[in-house]
């Protein structure tokens, strides 16, 4: 048994159940609870420190709890000291299907689920206070605690919006000690843009930031023949050799094209879920996340 500490903008449908639709605009519309998941095994967790998540697209709200719960459990399953940890998850209104029905294009759904995760950013900006504010009262019990964030797939796409959202009205200030971005669906330029936009305002944020991404990742295949752009999930960040732009002791590049330590092939997204399916990934972001030694900037995992 798991209990995930969640923050959603989904609209209510019942006692602890939230649709697709998305709540109200203002901050009436960001909801935070608790949800206990039961019956959680490493072996029939849904494929779906204090730890914040943003889910990827097609998941559904019980699925996204549920995937909060195993990446709790996997975590912990590691032979890291401090893998352990408090999570905290962001739900935005995904539909819970990847491919849309006829007389819609197959695309659609996948339109619709990018569009409700970039309409998110204020909601996620609120999120980010309440992290904030129990994240400041954790360490003055405890100034050894860390605040960590894992954002997957399209969580990263949400997640850039709520960045910018975030400095529409606030400045620079210590919310994470480290930010892991695996599988990012974000355009591979997001940390490069100017003017504050998308990811580029991540550092002022977070005091480390590692990007996970593979070259066999068949969600990157199809994101980018929908979006006709480089993702960062892919290859990394455009520019990820630059030591100016991505200096090595804040930035990590890590290539996971190789890893070989699980099935990639079985279920057919296998590729996109490394993160939470290879162990030595788990071993790399837990060692990260824990404050440990790690290899700086640009890496393979094999």
């Amino acid at each position: 048994m798991a209990t995930v500490y969640f923050g959603t903008n989904r609209r209510q449908t019942g006692p602890l159940t939230f649709g697709a639709a998305m709540g109200p605009l203002d901050r009436t519309g960001l909801i935070c609870a608790e949800a206990t998941v039961d019956g959680l095994t490493l072996a029939n967790a849904d494929s779906g420190r204090i730890t914040a998540i943003a889910h990827e697209t097609a998941t559904g709200f019980e699925a996204a709890i549920s995937r909060a719960a195993f990446n709790r459990e996997w975590f912990a399953s590691s032979p890291v000291a401090g893998a352990d940890m408090t999570v905290l998850a962001f739900s935005w209104p995904s539909e819970g299907a990847l491919i849309a029905v006829p007389p819609h294009f197959l695309s659609g759904a996948y339109r619709a689920d990018q569009a409700r995760a970039g309409s998110s950013g204020a909601h996620l900006a609120w999120f980010l206070d309440e992290i904030k504010s129990l994240g400041d009262e954790a360490k003055l019990q405890n100034p050894r605690r860390r605040v960590v964030l894992l954002a997957h797939s399209m969580g990263n796409f949400a997640l850039a919006a709520g960045v910018q959202a975030w400095f529409l009205s606030r400045g620079a200030t210590a919310i994470f000690d480290y930010a892991v971005l695996a599988a990012a669906d974000e355009i591979d330029k997001s940390f490069e843009l100017p003017a504050g936009a998308r990811l580029s305002r991540l550092p002022d944020l977070a005091a480390g930031i590692s990007v996970y991404y593979s070259l066999r990742d068949v969600a990157m295949y199809l994101s980018q023949a929908i979006n006709l752009t480089e993702r960062l999930g892919f290859d990394g960040p455009a520019n990820k050799s630059s030591p100016t732009q991505y200096p090595p002791n804040r930035f990590r590049s890590i290539n996971c094209t190789d890893l070989n330590d699980y099935d990639s092939i079985h279920p057919p997204d296998s590729s996109h879920q490394y993160y939470r399916r290879s162990p030595k990934a788990r071993d790399d972001i837990a060692l990260a996340f824990t404050g440990q030694a790690v290899t700086p900037g640009e890496s393979n995992l094999t």
